[in-house]
């Protein structure tokens, strides 16, 4: 069992699409059943391209768009062969938390299904806690990347994350 102290942050400058391409790709090698990952940062910093390159290291071929205005996009996947269902949650037009309520989205956060959410604020007090933050900011023609887990299943997934970026 891995300690929640062993690996609590990951922090990394990405130079480019391609830095932001190939984190996306560590990550869908790291993802655990059930895990839910908050996104935060300001528009263009980065949270749906690199949700986008997680969906295709994992195995989805088709196309990935952000949820601006359906809020919830599904998405199957295959995660150590098994066929697991990931919802790319972008909750920046919800004018309040209780639409996320009344959306009946507190369903999908279950084992089972791994949830990523874009502007997570939007829902706070009724939103899920999450097992990682990921903090994306723009830092000239890159951006930085903060990965901090908030529970055991976050920690085991940056204990898993093999990520090296170029320098």
């Amino acid at each position: 069992m891995v300690s929640f102290y062993s690996m609590q942050r990951f922090q990394a400058h990405l130079h480019d699409e391609a830095g932001t391409n190939a984190l996306g790709a560590a990550l869908a090698r790291a993802l655990v059943p059930g895990l839910v990952i908050y996104l935060h940062g300001e528009l263009g910093a980065g949270k749906t391209a690199l949700t986008r390159a997680l969906l295709h290291a994992s195995g989805f071929a088709g196309h990935v768009k952000s949820p601006t205005y359906t809020l919830a996009e599904p998405y199957a996947i295959s995660l150590a062969g098994r066929s697991i269902s990931l919802i790319h949650f972008d909750l920046y037009r919800m004018s309040s938390a209780d639409e996320f309520i009344e959306a009946g989205f507190r369903e999908d956060f279950n084992n089972n299904t791994i949830c990523i959410v874009e502007w997570p604020e939007k829902a706070d007090g009724v939103l899920p806690p999450p097992d990682l933050n990921v903090f994306l900011q723009v830092q000239g023609q890159g951006r930085d990347i903060l990965l901090q887990a908030q529970s055991e299943r976050g920690a085991q997934c940056l204990q898993q994350l093999h990520f090296a970026p170029n320098l």
